[in-house]
């Protein structure tokens, strides 16, 4: 993984709190670093194989320009996430945004804010035993595939299991997916509630039935330990239905706490 630096790009636009400052306009300056996979780059040598800088810099300058906020943090969320999805083969940007000419009644040389957006690898399970389940778990995955957020969506087929956690209930329809987001893990777990939400989940007994479940498995090599978020997830060691779709889409997965691969607890849990 490497880089491409941008310095001093200047951009004339119209962001900022007052009126007057949406109405005239000024000059920004943007730095920006976008990381991306060189290496076939450095190999072929050929323009196709790399980002085209020039292209990215007139891609912000023409969102920067047609579009105005409020605030700096709002600019820099939103065109970062916009050059990430217009250039597939970028997997990150730090993008910082300078304002020289903000309107402060004292001496200095600038104001900025720098903010930093990545592609994170996550690993989902799915499931649902109520109503027409194969359509809960399909318009879920078509969801995701519509979001800007997310990227390269694969799932695995999906298998009928029993029930998990003793409550007396119709099977289950399982499965996994692999996702690349733009959402930080907390983030993610909100969209993954509003989708669950929709599908009309209910969180009325604990371990029963549902239209649809989603869980985050894993989310890039992160180990989270919160109230509401734990994550590796932490009984899928020994659960044969997230185990055995997650080997699907990737059975040399490490777990970054158990040190071992998903195939090697899919072969555990069955023996």
């Amino acid at each position: 993984m490497g880089f491409i630096t941008i310095t001093g790009l200047k951009i004339f636009a119209h962001h900022g709190v007052l009126e007057e400052e949406k109405r005239n306009g000024q000059d920004f300056y943007v730095n920006a670093k976008l990381y991306y996979d060189m290496e076939k780059a450095t190999k072929t040598d050929e323009v196709t194989d790399a980002v085209h800088y020039g292209e990215v810099c007139q891609f912000m300058t023409g969102f920067l320009q047609e579009n105005t906020y409020k605030l700096l943090e709002r600019a820099v969320a939103e065109t970062m996430k916009a050059v990430l999805i217009a250039f597939p083969m970028l997997e990150g940007i730090d993008m910082e945004l300078c304002k020289p000419h903000a309107p402060i009644p004292l001496p200095f040389e600038n104001v900025s804010v720098t903010g930093s957006l990545r592609w994170h690898k996550a690993y989902l399970a799915i499931g649902s035993n109520m109503g027409e389940k194969e359509k809960y778990l399909e318009d879920a995955v078509q969801t995701l595939r519509k979001d800007t957020d997310f990227r390269a969506v694969r799932t695995s087929s999906w298998m009928v299991t029993e029930p998990y956690g003793g409550v007396e209930q119709d099977d289950f329809l399982n499965g996994a997916m692999e996702v690349q987001t733009l959402l930080a893990p907390h983030a993610l777990l909100d969209r993954l509630h509003e989708i669950e939400a929709r599908a009309g989940r209910e969180r009325l007994v604990h371990w029963g039935p549902r239209t649809l479940d989603l869980d985050i498995i894993f989310y890039d090599e992160e180990m989270i330990n919160e109230t509401d978020l734990i994550v590796p997830h932490m009984d899928m060691a020994n659960r044969r239905f997230v185990l055995q779709p997650l080997c699907e889409l990737a059975p040399a997965y490490l777990h970054p706490i158990l040190n071992k691969t998903v195939k090697q607890m899919l072969d555990e849990l069955a023996e």
